[in-house]
Formats: C-alpha cells, structure tokens, sequence
C-alpha cells in the first residue's frame, strides 16, 4: 500500500510561520527574511514526513496565509480595487497580504476580500471574487518553486496538492449579476492543464486535487461540470496520475460520479463517513486507486488500529494491496504539530492523543500491522482499554443533571416582545446604541503580563494588579470614545474558548496545541475528555469589577456551548448531543451568577453555531435542533430585565435563520462589512423579529473606516431593517488589533452611530 499524507500543518513547531509574518507586516524585517523562514519550515516539514516513511509527500500544502487566496494569486484572480496597489509596489507578497488583509498606507486604502470559514471547520479561507468577464492565467511561480525546492530536498519525487478546479470556483462568490461562477469551468479548466504540463516537464508523477464539493449536495449543472473538467484534464495529462481527495463527509449520492471520474485514485474519508466504503468498493471501476482517509485529521485522539485496520482489509479483500492508499482522513492542517512538546498533560489522557506528527506514525504503524506486526496492535487495544477504564472521564452527577432537563430549561419567562420594553424602561439607551463584540487589543504588554505569572515573575496578587489597572484604562477609553454599553477588555483572557476551558471540569488545555485559524492567527483549541461541570465562578470577579469602574452598562462575556464544542478537541466516546448539553448547563450557572452579580447584559457568543452545521442539508434540523437547545439552556435562566447578547461571525446565515431566531437572543451581532450589508437581506425578509447589531468596520483587517464609510452601511442597514432594532457594533472582538487604529475606528464608528440618530431619531 502506499501511505501518503493530504498536508500537514504550515505554521511551525514554534509558530515561527505567525512571528515572522507579523514581523513583515509590521515593517521590522525584510521579505528576504519572511522567505527564507518559509524555505526552512517547508523543508524541516517534508523531512519529518520523509523520516516518518511516507510513500507520496504533499508540496504546494504551505500558504503565507491561506491556501485558497494562493489559487487567486496562482490564476491571476485578482479584483482590480488591487490595481494601484500592483503599480506602486513592486513585491507580489505585499499585493497578497493587502488581499488579505486590505491595505491603508502610501495612499493607498484598499478593503480586504471577504473571509468565511472552510465548510465546517474553524479554519477561515479569503474568498474569491468572480465577475462575468473573469479571465484566467498562470501568474504566481509559487507551486513551481516549491516543487523544486520539495524536488531538493526528498529522495521521492513530491505530489502538488491543488484545489480542484470545481471546488476553487464554488467556493467563491460572483461580484456582479448574470452568471452563475461555474459557468467560468470553460475558462478556467485550459489554465489547469497548462500548468499540469509545466509540473509535468518539472518531474511531478502525482498531483493531488483537493474537490471537497464531492460530499456536498450537487445540482446537475455542477455534477456537469466535474464531468467535464476532469475528461479535459485527463486528455491532456501526459501520462500524470491524479490523485482525487474527498474529505469532511461521505459520497453518498455523489459516489458514482466521484468514482468514474478519469482519475488514478480516488480519496474517502473514512473518519467521517465510514459507512460509505462498501457503496464505493461496489462502485470503483477496474484499476482505480482507492485511498483511505483512515486517521483522524480534525481530532487529537489516538486512531483505533483495529477499527482502521478492519476497514483496509475490507478494502484489500476487493481490490488487492497494490491499488490502495493509507492516509490521514485530510490535511493536518487542523490538528496541533506534536504532543512531545506536551509535558503537563495527564499520563492517562495523553497515552490517548496523538498530533500531526504522532498521526504520520499512525499511517506506517497501521501499514506495520497489515504485514504482520501483531504488538502494535495489541498495544493499541491496551490503551483504549486504559481510557477507558479512566475515572478521570465520567461523572454521574454531570450525566443526570442533562438528563433531568425540563421543557422551561430551554425557555425565558417572556416573549421578546415583553422582555424588549423592560429592557427600554431599564436600560434607557438611545437609538442606535454603540457598542463592541468584547475584547480589546492584546497588546504586547498585555501577554507579558501573562508569561510573568505563568514563569512565576509575578504573584497571582501582581498580576491581577496589572490586569485591573489594564481594565481601568480600557474603560475610561470607552467612555471618552462615547460608547453606550462597555465592555471590560478580556485581558485576564488567553482565548475566548482557551479560557474556559482552563477552568471547566472535563477539559484540559494544552502548552503548545496551536492551531491556524487565518493568517497568522493562531489557537490553542483545549482537549474536552470527560464529562463537563463549572467548579467555580469563571467571569464574576472580572466582570464585577469593570462595572464598578464606571455608571455606563457593562456587558458580561461569556463563550456559548456550542462554540465551546465546535472549537475544542472533543472526546470522541458520546454524541456531540451530550457534550454541548454538559457545557450549556455549565454556561448556565455562569450565567446566572452574573447577574446575581447586578450584570444585566449578558453576551454569549456563538460564531460556530452556522459552521458546525452538517455538509448535507438533510442532517441540518437534527444538529440544529440540539444546538439551539444547548444555547437556550445556557442563556434562559436569567429574569426579563436581564438582556441576552449573542455574536456570530464570517458565516452565511440566509438558510438557517428560522433557526437563529428560535435561538430567543434578545440582541445579535453579525458580521456584514466585507459583505457590504449584503446578509441584511436575508435578515429583511425573514423579518427576524429581535435587535440585530451589523458590524460596520472589519476587525481583521488594520485599515480604520471613515465616518463616511460606516455611515453608509447604516444607511443600507436602515433599508433592511427598523431603527428602532440596529445596534452599532464591529464585525468580531478587537484582540487581534493595535489601540491606535481601534481607538480611530472606534471613534469614527460613535460618530457614525451619532449621524444616525440626528437623521432617523
């Protein structure tokens, strides 16, 4: 068999992919020194896959910031709001982190492209922007110089990895009328097979196309267009083999078109979908390739070599040794580098867990056993029995409180209707109310408040001295700014998940679990073992103390349970159900102390609620219907007068808002700048009857919007929506961004807000 890899993880060992880049963006080193850092980190990487025996080892898997703007910089798809940027500088790199990022320097103030998240993962993708006219080229050298560069440094030749040519133009978005993006297949398939000869002339044998649309609901006209694509790829391949990688789901209806496309092997992930290896075995023509997604790309669990190994021979006993592939489920990029870096993990669940690297071993473990290696398998079903048998996992009273839940768990005493004017009579805010998503920069100071206390520097007395002084400071800055509704900062907060999970029963949190979410932006995702309880308060103290500071409301923070699932590492030994349901009643009882505490606005974020949905719309209302339920068990326990906030961001909520509005938050924030208020409409006619804050300036990009710029998105926000019913608000929290520029924006954006009101009050 041969055992290959589908990407592995691009940031480093020690993050020194994130570091270097913001180091460029802040002006402190050369490109020469972003490159050659690069160079080092693809190479240390094929080494370690080298070492680790694969057969085929994935190059072009590295991005400066994500792989799908680097098929826009590959094909020339680059909107023409970019064009200044192109004559005034001369670096390629710079015109592609101002995609990403925007651009406000030199004259120049470019918006950045819109960003969403990469189907059901917490991982962000920078969409591309099509119009009627698109042309297409080769006009990047990256994937040629890596494969050189690969070519240098592995003894077997490279396998590219590429997004395949239909999943690159559904995952983008038309920037005008009168087209729909795949009709653009007829443009774009030539430059594809023009660039597989020029990988060809390189020496490339195999060539990985990423399509996961495969597990996705298809209409015909896009089922057509896979046809087409890969007949036209397959005349003009030269003898290349194509390797066809189908992950996050299963075929399903999709299985004989995935399986008689002219390709070499076809890829499943047999993680998520399992079941779908017999239907395709029945399916697969005579002398395809089949490769098995049997290890877990999205969990840090130890892979079940007797499952896994059950599924190869079933596959060996149809199609013989020679025409199969072991493989990770997808790429790497989702899981952490390497659990040796991990030294305070307990003995019982680290025997349990494996990273990227560990999973590399996994691959030629399984591929050990296939030939006869009887002890590693025994050692495997050794430490699965130890897990277990772990009483660190279960705890009875956690199981019976979910399961003595009642119907007026899920439900607030009022309608919103009745909550929404003890809410005005309470709160006397005006039209058009300010306010942020929560956190506040994160500033260098900030961290080394936190690296003193964690190195024992300073005293938890010290520490949260420092911390006080840094929420003082924060809010007075509200208060000149003239927001309506503070928040205190989150500076005693690593991450808006890490956090909790530090101090949740169940959870553990690891040192060096990084995980890429956009561009340098990374996070360090905590491990749910076991079964979940709140020892203790987690946010009171803080939250007490900020609204002491100030006369102004002062909102609580809090992460929802849904969120805290979808971006955990969670236990893979009960339903998601149970899980999200234990962290609800946690949340709940967080909740409830806090405005027992006189907190009477109250945030819980839920951004992964839309991406967590399942890729086929038929298991939509069974996941929904549990995800809500776990929001309202957290947020339904608090009186009338007490004011319920939720945030969700970079996701399209257009299919699911009945959904959304069941979820009863009497406020909910949304990203709408990159879209341009575009979601609003959605919004509009669904007629969601609760208050909705539209973000008005894009929080991941450093360019601060003018007076103007947010003043006309509220004025496209009042064509979809009441005044009486619009918050003012950015896109998402402010962590990631520089006090200089947020104060700016902050202050443009109260203006903004002001303008409003003297218009519409």
């Amino acid at each position: 068999m041969l055992k290959h890899n589908l990407g592995y993880p691009r940031i480093g060992r020690q993050r020194q992919l994130k570091k270097v880049s913001e180091q460029y963006w802040a002006g402190k080193i050369t490109s020469e020194k972003l490159f050659r850092t690069a160079t080092e980190l693809r190479q240390k990487h094929w080494e370690i896959q080298q070492r680790a025996g694969l057969d085929l080892i994935p190059c072009n898997d590295f991005s400066f910031y994500d792989q799908v703007l680097d098929m826009s910089f590959l094909f020339g798809v680059i909107p023409e709001r970019y064009a200044p940027m192109s004559a005034l500088r001369g670096l390629d790199i710079d015109l592609y982190f101002a995609m990403a990022r925007g651009c406000q320097k030199e004259g120049l103030d470019l918006t950045a492209m819109e960003m969403t998240k990469w189907f059901d993962t917490n991982y962000h993708y920078i969409v591309p922007e099509f119009t009627l006219d698109q042309s297409f080229s080769i006009a990047s050298t990256k994937i040629f110089d890596e494969f050189d560069q690969a070519k240098k440094t592995l003894i077997k030749i490279p396998k590219p990895v590429l997004i395949g040519p239909v999943s690159y133009l559904l995952l983008g978005k038309e920037k005008e009328s009168g087209f729909h993006r795949i009709d653009l297949i007829h443009k774009l398939t030539p430059v594809y097979i023009e660039l597989l000869k020029r990988l060809k002339n390189q020496g490339a044998e195999w060539v990985q196309f990423d399509e996961p649309f495969l597990v996705l609901d298809l209409t015909e006209k896009e089922r057509e267009a896979f046809r087409y694509t890969y007949q036209e790829i397959s005349k003009g391949s030269q003898g290349m083999r194509f390797l066809l990688a189908t992950y996050f789901g299963g075929l399903d209806e999709n299985i004989t078109l995935a399986a008689n496309l002219p390709v070499k092997a076809l890829h499943l992930d047999l993680v998520r979908a399992p079941y779908q290896l017999d239907a395709v075995l029945k399916n697969i023509p005579e002398g395809r390739m089949l490769s098995l997604g049997v290890i877990d790309g999205r969990n840090i669990w130890k892979n079940n070599y007797a499952q896994s190994i059950e599924q190869i021979r079933m596959a060996k006993d149809v199609l013989g040794e020679d025409r199969l592939m072991i493989a990770p489920s997808c790429s790497l990029l989702h899981i952490p580098f390497d659990l040796d870096l991990e030294t305070s993990i307990h003995p019982e669940i680290k025997d349990h867990m494996a990273f990227a690297h560990q999973k590399l071993r996994e691959i030629d473990e399984l591929d050990q056993i296939i030939n006869g290696n009887v002890r590693l398998l025994e050692l495997n079903r050794q430490s699965r029995e130890r897990t277990a048998r772990s009483t660190l996992i279960h705890d009875q009273v956690v199981k019976q409180r979910v399961a003595n839940a009642t119907g007026q768990d899920v439900r607030r005493y009022s309608p919103f209707a009745t909550r929404k004017k003890i809410q005005q009579e309470y709160f006397q805010l005006p039209l058009f109310p300010t306010t942020t998503i929560g956190s506040f920069p994160q500033t260098p100071e900030i961290r080394q408040y936190r690296a003193r206390l964690k190195n024992g520097e300073w005293t938890q007395q010290q520490y949260n001295e420092a911390i006080e002084q840094a929420t003082k400071d924060t809010i007075h800055r509200q208060e000149e700014i003239g927001l309506d509704v503070l928040v205190h900062g989150e500076f005693e907060r690593n991450d808006m998940v890490e956090y909790f999970g530090e101090q949740l029963k169940g959870f553990l949190s690891t040192q060096n679990g990084w995980v890429q979410s956009y561009g340098s932006r990374c996070v360090k995702p905590p491990v749910i073992y076991g079964d979940v309880s709140r020892p203790r308060d987690m946010t009171v103290r803080w939250s007490r103390f900020a609204q002491a500071q100030t006369k102004k409301l002062m909102k609580g923070m809090l992460t929802g349970p849904v969120t805290i699932l979808q971006w955990s590492f969670v236990r893979n030994d009960q339903p998601h159900i149970i899980t999200a349901q234990q962290i609800a009643w946690a949340i709940r009882d967080e909740v409830q102390a806090l405005e027992r505490a006189g907190i009477r606005i109250i945030q819980i974020d839920e951004p992964a609620i839309r991406e967590g949905l399942p890729l086929k719309r038929k298991d939509w209302d069974d996941y929904l219907g549990w995800a809500i339920k776990a929001f309202r068990i957290a947020s339904s326990g608090v009186g009338d007068h007490t004011q319920i906030h939720t945030h969700m961001c970079y996701s399209e909520f257009n299919d699911i808002l009945d959904h959304i509005a069941r979820m009863d938050a009497d406020v909910i924030t949304i990203e709408t700048s990159r879209s341009q208020m575009k979601l609003l409409e959605a919004f509009a006619k669904f007629r969601y009857p609760n208050e909705i804050g539209p973000g008005v300036y894009d929080i991941h990009s450093p360019r601060v919007p003018t007076v103007e710029e947010m003043f006309h998105l509220l004025e496209r926000a009042m064509t979809h929506l009441p005044a009486k019913n619009i918050w003012v608000n950015p896109d998402c929290g402010l962590k990631t961004r520089k006090w200089p520029e947020t104060t700016e924006a902050l202050k443009n954006m109260v203006k903004a807000a002001k303008r409003a009101r003297e218009k519409w009050d």
